[in-house]
């Protein structure tokens, strides 16, 4: 299965990073929040991915292509998208970088990518700012089963507030940001290569979220597979820093890699 993922948006509220670099290219540790997805989906087989570039793509693309992190890459001769790692301690990966336009929304971008992912007849897609300790082989088998053409992955989002418990106005406990009991969109998607035609097109301000998906859910095409794991986007500086905290401890959960 090819994986596409989002790498294109600015970044707008984590401006302290997207001014200098691309969110995907924002470090967990040493390397990239980008390497840290595409570890997730190679820790299950999947080492074939399509980024789709946009903001600053070329950092990006200078990432693979001067060797930061092991990660050397030359361009291939007979596609100038594609990259061959060649080097004994590269990654495993075969990557093609898709230029999707500076301005283009999400439904454009996976779009204008059509012709990389369509052969197989089936996709993975994933956001380039989220990890968690998502089983892709259990959301592929989800998806094989229910026939439709559509999965995404629904995640409990952390808490934004503490919760107080309170007793004739005097606080018995405070608990700090609990889990919420709702799904969100955590990305993650697998798509049948039907859905180009019937829901996406090449107009730039197509955004996947909204006319596409709600397109699939109302024909009954959409189907959810429910993730009760560690799951967490770095959207703020604060995100930023606990991610980081918990690479630093030894004890990041989305490392599910050896």
């Amino acid at each position: 299965m090819k994986t596409a993922i989002l790498c294109g948006g600015q970044g707008t509220r984590f401006r302290e990073v997207s001014e200098v670099i691309p969110k995907p290219m924002a470090p967990i540790g040493p390397r990239p929040i980008l390497w840290h997805i595409m570890n997730i989906y190679a820790a299950h087989g999947c080492h074939d991915f399509v980024l789709l570039l946009g903001y600053k793509g070329e950092v990006i693309r200078e990432f693979f292509l001067n060797g930061t992190g092991g990660t050397r890459a030359e361009l291939s001769g007979d596609d100038s998208n594609c990259l061959i790692f060649h080097q004994e301690n590269s990654e495993p990966w075969r990557v093609t970088l898709v230029d999707t336009g500076e301005k283009a929304m999400t439904g454009a971008r996976l779009w204008r990518a059509r012709r990389y992912l369509e052969s197989n007849g089936v996709f993975g897609l994933t956001y380039g700012d989220g990890v968690g300790n998502i089983d892709i082989g259990a959301l592929k088998k989800f998806h094989q089963s229910h026939g439709k053409k559509a999965t995404l992955t629904g995640v409990h989002p952390p808490g934004r507030f503490g919760e107080l418990v309170v007793k004739d106005s005097r606080i018995v406990k405070f608990q700090e940001k609990p889990q919420t009991t709702q799904y969100i969109n955590g990305g993650f998607f697998i798509f049948n290569a039907a859905v180009f035609d019937r829901y996406l097109n090449d107009r730039e301000d197509l955004v996947l979220e909204r006319e596409p998906l709600q397109r699939m859910a109302e024909a009954g095409e959409l189907m959810m597979y429910a993730h009760e794991g560690f799951w967490q986007h770095m959207d703020t500086p604060h995100e930023f820093e606990l991610l980081n905290n918990l690479w630093k401890s030894g004890k990041a959960p989305w490392k599910i890699w050896k």
